[in-house]
């Protein structure tokens, strides 16, 4: 039997120092075919991206989520986030996804993974979901960014509620918005760096 870490709580980890973020500054949105190609051939190279998606969320009871809305990949000093309503963005992040020499690295990935599968019609290649990590290491079943975050930095990961529950189909995202979905995925990959994966 795995020896059980405890991990903070929300009351431990408000007390933490701000865990540094990428700025506006450090984030590309990407939504026309000339920045998806500009994106796919600052990526083509790396061997480690964070990731994670958006979906625009659903209030009616048998509503069914279109999203994914955004894709978000990060590597360790720029954020891309790819909107998919280009068919071209759609596809170079289905290049991007699939690609087996690309790890892309994340929390609760399952029903990420099935929605880009049914959104892009790509296999997806290369993804590890972190919270597998940490459950091997004996952690709680699911920790998530702010978590892990506490528990490899000591840090508090900031995370805006109204940011989570926004509307990710709008053709212009939020500062807020570009903010909160790029740092999710700067985080994963900070992460999974501090795991001493790659």
């Amino acid at each position: 039997m795995t020896e059980r870490h405890p991990t903070p709580g929300k009351e431990e980890i408000a007390l933490l120092e701000p865990f540094d973020r990428l700025s506006l500054s450090q984030i590309q949105v990407v939504s026309t075919p000339a920045q998806a190609a500009a994106a796919l051939q600052a990526m083509a190279d790396a061997a480690v991206l964070g990731f994670d998606t958006e979906s625009k969320p659903t209030f009616a009871k048998n509503e069914a989520s279109e999203g994914p809305h955004i894709v978000q990949l990060s590597a360790l000093d720029k954020a891309w986030i790819f909107q998919l309503e280009d068919a071209e963005c759609r596809r170079v992040v289905g290049l991007l996804l699939s690609s087996p020499t690309i790890i892309k690295a994340g929390f609760g990935l399952g029903d990420d993974q099935r929605r880009i599968i049914r959104k892009l019609g790509t296999d997806l290649q290369g993804v590890l979901d972190l919270n597998v990590v940490f459950r091997e290491r004996g952690y709680r079943k699911d920790m998530g960014v702010r978590g892990a975050v506490a528990v490899m930095f000591n840090k508090r990961f900031l995370k805006s509620k109204k940011a989570a529950t926004s509307n990710w189909a709008n053709e212009r995202l939020t500062e807020a918005q570009i903010i909160y979905a790029a740092n999710d995925a700067y985080g994963a990959l900070r992460v999974f760096k501090a795991l001493g994966l790659g």
